[in-house]
């Protein structure tokens, strides 16, 4: 398998004054450079979540919108992803763009995407996926592959003769509204450079240089 090799001055400082104004303009920033640097999925993140009994989960997911609100995933919502964001709405993501030296983590609350949000991105899907996401009882046990296969066979022929595949009321977005966003850019020696904008109890934002 080919990896993507790109060189990363190490000695480059990276301070508070380097950062954009708001933390969404940051990350923006960094996605961009790690998609013209060709890392491979370079909105793809790890989700972290909690579930009832306190047992911790981590997953990658995609990025699929990103703004002032926060950062937007897909999925279904009978998956165990969504049934630890039910239960404790408290999670976090984290960017990681090896190639770049370079890490990205949120911290905050989830809460779902209103379904015409929803609907927006469903549209932009290819239909092998809009039926895949029909037929997929995701995180549920099955007996073996075919029976995965024989799902998604019966959606193909329910739809066939559907231009446009309807999105299924159990699947939909999370967003995850960060309280914090830390930048973490790689030196060397372990001194590596660490910012993070962290939400105020008045709702201000303010940055803050943290201990490699």
């Amino acid at each position: 398998m080919a990896v993507n090799r790109v060189a990363v001055d190490l000695d480059v400082t990276f301070d508070v004054g380097d950062l954009a104004p708001t933390w969404d303009l940051q990350l923006t920033a960094w996605l961009a450079d790690a998609t013209e640097a060709g890392l491979p999925e370079p909105n793809a993140m790890v989700l972290a979540t909690v579930d009832v009994e306190q047992s911790p989960s981590t997953r990658t997911v995609l990025c699929k919108s990103l703004d002032a609100r926060g950062v937007v995933f897909y999925t279904n919502y009978t998956s165990t992803k969504s049934h630890d964001l039910q239960a404790n709405q408290r999670a976090s993501v984290t960017f990681p763009w090896y190639g770049l030296h370079r890490q990205a983590h949120l911290r905050g609350l989830v809460e779902q995407v209103g379904r015409e949000e929803a609907q927006r991105y469903w549209a932009t899907r290819p239909r092998g996926s809009q039926l895949g996401a029909w037929a997929s009882p995701q995180s549920a046990v099955l007996s073996d592959r075919r029976v995965l296969e024989d799902s998604w066979e019966a959606i193909s022929r329910r739809f066939a003769d559907t231009a446009d595949v309807p999105l299924p009321p159990h699947w939909g977005g999370w967003l995850l509204r960060p309280e914090q966003v830390e930048f973490w850019q790689g030196r060397r020696d372990r001194l590596h450079d660490r910012l993070c904008y962290v939400r105020t109890d008045d709702r201000r934002w303010v940055v803050r240089r943290l201990a490699p």
